[in-house]
């Protein structure tokens, strides 16, 4: 009789690739939001400052997405760096 359950190894490398992608989401939120909201805040802020209305709140967003790409590579290259490491 064939069970439709996976077996205890490959279950827990099921729950291990979860985890793992449950972490990584968690991580590139960060990485994306962090910068969004203190360059866009910042940009805010120095708008309502100086009287420039869009133009730090516009570079604050493209600060932030720079920074965030950056950062988005930068995981993306150490995952694959890691996984062409596995014997």
């Amino acid at each position: 009789m064939l069970s439709s359950h996976p077996p205890d190894g490959q279950r827990r490398t099921v729950v291990a690739d979860l985890w793992f992608t449950v972490q990584l989401a968690w991580h590139l939120g960060y990485i994306i939001a962090i910068p969004a909201v203190l360059f866009g805040f910042g940009g805010a802020f120095l708008d309502r400052m100086w009287g420039t209305s869009p133009l730090f709140i516009l570079m604050g967003f493209a600060l932030a997405a720079l920074l965030s790409s950056w950062g988005v590579l930068k995981k993306i290259r150490r995952i694959l760096h890691n996984v062409h490491d596995i014997p």
